[in-house]
C-alpha cells in the first residue's frame, strides 16, 4: 500500500469551512487532490474561500441545523463537484454558561448546529455512499466531550452524542464500505483562544504535555489520513489531537 495520499477524484463537503479548524481541513483535502465544497451560513465568505482556493472548490451558503438548507446545500455541491464522498462534519457553536443559568434557548442552539446538523448532513448524503459502497463521515468532536468542561454542559453533550452518533452509524453501514470517524481536537490556536488572557492561556499550557496549544492544520492532518486509504481498515474511533492533554 503506498503511503501517499492521493484524493484526487474524491469530492469532500465540509461544514463551518470559512475559517479557523475547518478552513485547514478544506485546505488539505484540497492539496490532496480531492475538489471541496466550502460551506458556512454565510454565502459570500464561502464563495471566498472557494476562490481562494481556485479550481476544485465551490462556496455553498448552509445552517446545518437547517434541514431544507442542508439538502439543497449537498445537491448544489453535488451539482458543480460531482458526488460527495468525504463529508467531514465540523461546523459548531458555544453558548457557554453554567447549568443554573443555561437557558433553553442557548441549550438547542448548541445541539441543533453541533448535532443534529451532524444527524441532518450525515443522512443525506449516505444514500449515495451506499449505493457507491464507499464512503468516509469524519466528525469533528472535542476532548470537552470526553471529560466534560465547567461552563460547558450544552458543548460536552453535543460533542459526546457525536461520538456515540458516529460510533452508531459506523456500526450500521461498515458492511457498505462507509467509515466512520472522529477527530477529537484540544485547545487550537483560533480566532476563540486568541482573546483568552493571558492567565487563561497559562492554565491551559499546564495542561497540555506538549505546553503549546495546537494548530489547526494539525487537526487538519488527522482529517486526511481518516480520508485516506491509509485508513481503510479504522471506523468507529476517536482520534484525539490535544497535544497530550487527556492521557
Amino acid at each position: 500500500m503506498s503511503t501517499a495520499i492521493d484524493l484526487h477524484g474524491q469530492v469532500a463537503f465540509v461544514t463551518g469551512s470559512t475559517r479557523g479548524i475547518g478552513k485547514a481541513i478544506a485546505a488539505a483535502l484540497h492539496q490532496a487532490g480531492a475538489s471541496v465544497a466550502i460551506v458556512g451560513r454565510n454565502a459570500a465568505q464561502a464563495a471566498a474561500v472557494a476562490a481562494e482556493f481556485g479550481e476544485r472548490a465551490a462556496g455553498v451558503a448552509c445552517d446545518v441545523a437547517d434541514l431544507g438548507q442542508v439538502e439543497a446545500a449537498i445537491a448544489e455541491a453535488e451539482k458543480a463537484l460531482g458526488p460527495i464522498s468525504i463529508l467531514v462534519n465540523n461546523a459548531g457553536l458555544t453558548r457557554d454558561n453554567l447549568l443554573i443559568r443555561l437557558g433553553s434557548e442557548e441549550w438547542d442552539q448548541v445541539l441543533d448546529a453541533n448535532l443534529k446538523g451532524a444527524f441532518h448532513t450525515t443522512r443525506t448524503v449516505i444514500r449515495g455512499m451506499m449505493k457507491r459502497r464507499a464512503g468516509r463521515i469524519i466528525n469533528i468532536t472535542s476532548v470537552v466531550g470526553l471529560t466534560g468542561n465547567k461552563g460547558q454542559s450544552n458543548y460536552a453533550a453535543s460533542k459526546a452524542g457525536l461520538i456515540g452518533f458516529s460510533k452508531s452509524v459506523a456500526k450500521e453501514y461498515a458492511s457498505r464500505g462507509i467509515l466512520v470517524n472522529c477527530v477529537a481536537p484540544g485547545f487550537i490556536e483560533t480566532d476563540m483562544t486568541a482573546v483568552l488572557p493571558q492567565e487563561a492561556k497559562d492554565a491551559l499550557l499546564s495542561q497540555i504535555a506538549l505546553g503549546r496549544l495546537g494548530q489547526p492544520a494539525e487537526v487538519a492532518g488527522a482529517v486526511l489520513f481518516l480520508a485516506s486509504d491509509l485508513a481503510r481498515y479504522v471506523t468507529g474511533q476517536v482520534l484525539v489531537v490535544d497535544g497530550g492533554m487527556v492521557i
